[in-house]
């Protein structure tokens, strides 16, 4: 549905870190950039674009689809140690479906990052 997202930080080096580790897992990876912008996505399909800005105030919502729940738990696990804060640990949501399977993360710039795999 959607062509491509873009997010304003205000540390384009901390969020690089960040959405590099996290996405690994999810088959994502950096795409070339510069100082002042970088690309996340498959390889030759970058989706995700993060733009420095140092007014940016985060409170959006991404949400990336994972294809098993152990690349959920990876997301989880390698988003942590990148420097994300966690949101909601792995695990069932039944609330939204019964075979909804996420996890949250809070990223350096206060935006709420997904893994889901449905």
């Amino acid at each position: 549905m959607y062509d491509h997202i873009g997010l304003k930080v205000k540390d384009l080096k901390a969020s690089t870190r960040f959405y590099e580790s996290a996405l690994a897992g999810l088959g994502h990876v950096l795409h070339p950039g510069d100082d002042t912008y970088a690309g996340f996505g498959p390889k030759g399909e970058p989706a995700l674009w993060l733009h420095q800005n140092d007014k940016a105030k985060g409170g959006a919502h991404v949400a990336f689809r994972a294809k098993d729940h152990a690349a959920v738990d990876r997301f989880h696990k390698d988003g942590l140690k990148a420097g994300g804060k966690d949101n909601g640990a792995p695990g069932p949501r039944a609330d939204y479906s019964p075979t909804y399977y996420a996890a949250f993360l809070i990223d350096p710039d206060g935006n709420n990052v997904e893994a889901v795999c449905l």
